[in-house]
This record gives structure tokens, sequence and C-alpha cells, in this order.
């Protein structure tokens, strides 16, 4: 499978991961402590779309034979060093990639208040981080969905 093709279906998987996200962003911690599928729901959607982005980022950063980080956080950061992402921008983004550790890891304590947040928050960051892969992809001369 070619790249585009390849990071054409990780956009497509945060896209949809961004849409149930967005759809939900009005729930209270109340709401998620009362209803275990919708909290269920919820961290597995932020997940999924964090894993994508980190796919997505690997994908670029192999195509352009930058250094492959470490750490999931080093992903953003050295996208930011090439200038794919803006600097800034990936610094403020690099922290997603400790949060998708805890929904991996430690689940069992990710608190109502903090998905709250990264819902209100954080989803912008997520989808920043989209158009910038589109731009990258532009200037690549690769159309995207």
């Amino acid at each position: 499978m070619y790249f585009a093709e390849k990071v054409s279906r990780k956009i497509a998987v945060l896209e949809r991961a961004l849409g149930y996200l967005r759809s939900r962003a009005d729930v209270t911690p109340e709401q998620i402590e009362e209803n275990y599928e919708l909290r269920s729901a919820l961290e597995r959607n932020f997940q999924v779309a964090i894993e994508a982005a980190l796919d997505i980022g690997e994908m670029i950063i192999a195509e352009e034979g930058l250094p492959r980080p470490e750490e999931y956080r080093g992903v953003f950061l050295e996208l930011g060093r090439a200038g794919i992402l803006p600097k800034d921008f990936a610094e403020r983004i690099a922290p997603m990639a400790g949060f998708r550790n805890v929904l991996v890891h430690q689940y069992d304590v990710v608190e109502p208040e903090r998905l709250c947040e990264f819902l209100r928050d954080r989803l912008a960051d997520l989808e920043d981080f989209l158009k910038c892969v589109r731009a990258y992809m532009r200037r690549k001369g690769v159309a995207q969905p």
C-alpha cells in the first residue's frame, strides 16, 4: 500500500473518532460517572483518535527519513522540528501522547473531569493536527479527503 493510501485510511479513522467525540462534547462529569457505556465510548474514541494521529505522524517521519522517536510524544515533537507541524503546536499537542498512555495502561484512573476537559479543550488540537497533515500532503502533491 502506498504512503498516501495509508495516511488517508488513518485520517478516516481519526475523523470518525473525532466525529463521535464532538457529538458528546457537552457531557458532564456526572453523566460520565453514571454511564459506564458513555465513559467507555469516550475513552475508546480518544484512544483511537490519538493512536491514529501518532500512526500518521510515524508514517510521515518514515516517509521523510526523519529520526524515529523513542517515545510517542516525540512523534509530535519531531514533526515540529521538521516544520511539518508548527513548533509551538507540536509542543502543545505532544502531551496528548501521555493521555493515550493513561487511557491504555491506567484506564481505571481516568477521572470524568479529565475526559470533559479533553472534550472541551483538546479536540481542537486533533482537528488542527489534521489540518497540518492535509497541508503537508498538499505540499507533497497528494490529494486528501
